[in-house]
Order: C-alpha cells, then sequence, then structure tokens
C-alpha cells in the first residue's frame, strides 16, 4: 500500500491552542536501594535515573509511550519552560522534536491520550548515561559504563510506566532507534502493549548500517581528545564527534533530497576556489553546520553506546533467530510505516518484518510511503503520518 501526500510542517507557539504550551521534564530514580538494575549485556547499575515528561491526563486505557529516536530526548512536544536547562541554547526557538505530532488535537491527541516520552538508558539528556556520575568513584563513568541494549530500554521503560500507574499502554509509537524499542516492549511483555507503531524501524539493522556506525565511532575513539573516554575535564573529541554527525546525517537523507535542497551549488561564490581544503558546495556548509550545533549538546560517549545498542538489537532472538516465532510473540495491533527512500531500514526490511507478523498470524497493516526525503522522512512527511497515526489510535 502507498500513500503520497504534500508536504506540510507547522510550528505552534506556547500559546496556541494546539500546543501543549510550556513543559518541564521530570524525573524518576529507581533502584536507590536493595539490588541494582541488571543488564542484558551482563553489567549492572544502581541508582538509575530516568527523565521524562508526560501530556494529558491519565485514564484507564489511554497512555501512549513515544519512543525517541537515536540522539533524542524526552522533551516531544510543547517548549522547554526550564531557561537553564541543559539544552536550553538548542530549545529556546523551537519546540519539541515531534510537535507536529503530540497536542490537543493533533494527531496523538492530548485531550484523550496520557503521552509519554522517556530519554533511554546511556543517553546524556537526563537519564543516566557515561556522563552521569558513579556513585563508586565521584566522577563520570565514561567508558566505565556497562554497555546497554535495546531490552534495557524496554525494560527501565517498564519500570516507569509501573511507577506512573500505567498497567497496559493503549500504543507505543517509535521512528528509527525508537521503533526498535517500540518492537521491544510489545515482545517483551506482549499483554502491555495494546498498539504498536514503528516508523522508519527495521526488526534489526542491516550491514550497510552497521558500517557507517563503525565508522562514526572510529571517528571518536581516534580523536585524540576522547582520551579513553576520560575527557569530562577537557573540550573532548569535538573533531571526531563531529565527522560523526556528519556521516550519521548523510544516512538519515537521500541522494534524491540533497540533490533537491543542494545540488551542486557553491557556498556563496560563482566559482570554486579550487582548494583541496575549505567549504566549496553549499551541502558542505550544511553538513558542517549540522555537526557544530550537535556536538554543543551531545556527549560522545553516549554516541558510542547508542549506536551500539542499536547495531545489537535483532528481534529475531525471541524467536532463537526465527523471525516468524519471535513475530508470534505480538498480540498487539501493528502499523509498520516505510520510505521509499529509507536506505537505513529500506521498505524491503521492513516489509520482512510484516510478512514474519502476517506467517504468525498477528493484526499488522504495512504502507510504504513514497518520499524523496530518506530515513528523516518520518519526522518530514508530516501530513501523510499524521493522518495514518490518527486512524490507527482509534481502530
Amino acid at each position: 500500500m502507498s500513500i503520497d501526500g504534500p508536504l506540510t510542517k507547522t510550528v505552534h507557539g506556547p500559546d496556541h491552542p494546539q500546543s501543549v504550551g510550556y513543559t518541564r521534564a521530570r524525573q524518576a530514580v529507581f533502584h536507590q536501594e536493595g539490588p541494582p538494575l541488571l543488564l542484558a549485556a551482563g553489567g549492572s547499575l544502581a541508582p538509575v535515573t530516568v527523565e521524562y515528561e508526560t501530556y494529558g491526563e491519565p485514564a484507564a486505557d489511554n497512555a501512549v509511550l513515544v519512543c525517541h529516536a537515536l540522539t533524542g530526548d524526552a522533551h516531544v512536544a510543547g517548549w522547554d519552560e526550564d531557561p537553564d536547562g541543559p539544552l536550553k541554547e538548542f530549545r529556546k526557538k523551537k519546540p519539541g522534536w515531534w510537535d507536529e505530532m503530540v497536542g490537543p488535537g493533533k494527531p496523538i491527541d492530548t485531550r484523550r491520550f496520557f503521552v509519554i516520552c522517556a530519554n533511554v538508558l546511556g543517553s546524556c539528556y537526563g537519564t543516566t548515561g557515561p556522563a552521569s556520575l558513579n556513585p563508586a568513584t565521584g566522577r563520570p563513568y565514561g567508558l566505565d559504563f556497562p554497555v546497554v541494549t535495546v531490552a534495557d530500554w524496554a525494560d527501565l521503560t517498564f519500570k516507569l510506566l509501573d511507577h506512573l500507574g500505567v498497567d497496559r499502554l493503549h500504543a507505543v509509537v517509535g521512528g528509527s532507534m525508537g521503533g526498535q524499542q517500540a518492537l521491544e516492549m510489545a515482545l517483551a511483555k506482549p499483554d502491555r502493549v495494546a498498539r504498536l507503531v514503528m516508523l522508519s524501524a527495521g526488526f534489526r539493522l542491516g550491514a550497510q548500517g552497521l558500517a557507517f556506525n563503525a565508522v562514526a565511532r572510529h571517528s571518536i575513539v581516534t580523536d585524540p581528545g576522547f582520551n579513553n573516554g576520560d575527557y569530562y575535564g577537557g573540550p573532548g573529541p569535538l573533531a571526531g564527534l563531529s565527522t560523526a554527525r556528519m556521516l550519521a546525517h548523510i544516512t538519515y537523507l537521500s541522494e534524491e533530497s540533497l540533490g533537491y535542497k543542494f545540488g551542486r551549488r557553491l557556498q556563496g561564490k560563482e566559482r570554486p576556489d579550487f582548494t583541496p581544503v575549505g567549504v566549496e558546495f553549499e551541502v558542505e556548509s550544511y553538513l558542517k553546520h549540522q555537526a557544530g550545533s550537535f556536538v554543543a549538546r551531545y556527549d560522545a560517549n553516549s554516541y558510542l553506546y547508542m549506536t551500539r545498542a542499536v547495531d545489537y538489537y535483532d528481534a529475531s532472538v525471541w524467536g532463537d533467530g526465527d523471525l516468524t516465532s519471535a513475530a508470534a510473540r505480538i498480540s498487539a495491533r501493528t502499523l509498520v510505516v516505510s520510505f521509499s527512500s529509507d536506505w537505513l531500514y529500506p521498505p524491503e526490511m521492513c516489509r520482512e518484518l510484516v510478512s514474519a507478523m502476517c506467517r504468525a498470524g498477528r493484526t499488522v497493516t504495512y504502507v510504504d510511503i513514497p518520499s524523496r526525503y530518506g530515513h528523516d522522512a518520518f519526522l518530514v512527511e508530516t501530513e501523510t503520518v499524521s493522518r495514518l497515526i490518527h486512524g490507527f489510535l482509534r481502530l
């Protein structure tokens, strides 16, 4: 099935009737006493802080969990009211990362749904991660932080849901890495997830995606500023993290989108300078800008841990390597959405999961959206995605 529609992007100010308004993140702390949080790869953590935001009012069967992508955070909608928060420069001129989708009268309608978004373990936006203080040393964990997996994210999110009094989710929605987390939650505790929405996500990452992540990590760890992960007293591996972000950003787009937006246009000049260094083309300037804003807000160690978790994920382990057996565990009504130009999680990979669910007799809807915008289309093709999610949440 294919759906196409015009590209629109609407930004609502905090006083708009369809905005959730000003928001402030909250934190929950687990494992302060008793045994630590045991992780799937064998490590453990205690205590563990989870940063999250909620919108709307809780009621029976109305909780919708939104899972963020690789470098995302809990601030999915509204405008951050904390002027001195860690992301104040990043957030002061823009709303939450999926504000077009979450709010009164929007597809994930906060008049009807109690919406939750939590930052994942290992990140650097309020939830415990490598930049957090290790209680055993009083210094940031750095590479002493244990390896985390998508299974750990699901486990900790269920703990947060228990804390919030949510027994069963009306839906869990995620794009990209968030789609993996959403799938894992539907597999781990099928009785607690009524609906599953996966956007630009597959049951595992392909070899090409693994390769790009490997190059990104290599650029970080070989930067002299990395200092084996113990860089918190200095500038850190800024050049390596910048390169990693530039590389990753290319994978989020497509040849068609880059050509449409930039082509081969020169940056601020009519003729090239004929130099092997410096910026010659608009696309170079764009990538440098993206990298510069990223290194100002993200921790390099977190980037290592997050990409590794994505690499390791393979939902077929629930079926001992057989995806159909794994899919048989899912009881949630499922919507899988792919985008024609996405080459991180291409349509054929999404269809592989959908086919397995069909063979297992599960209820699944699959939509492939023609789009030039590549992997990031789930954040850009707002009108089409809005129609799909609006209808699916009301089935």
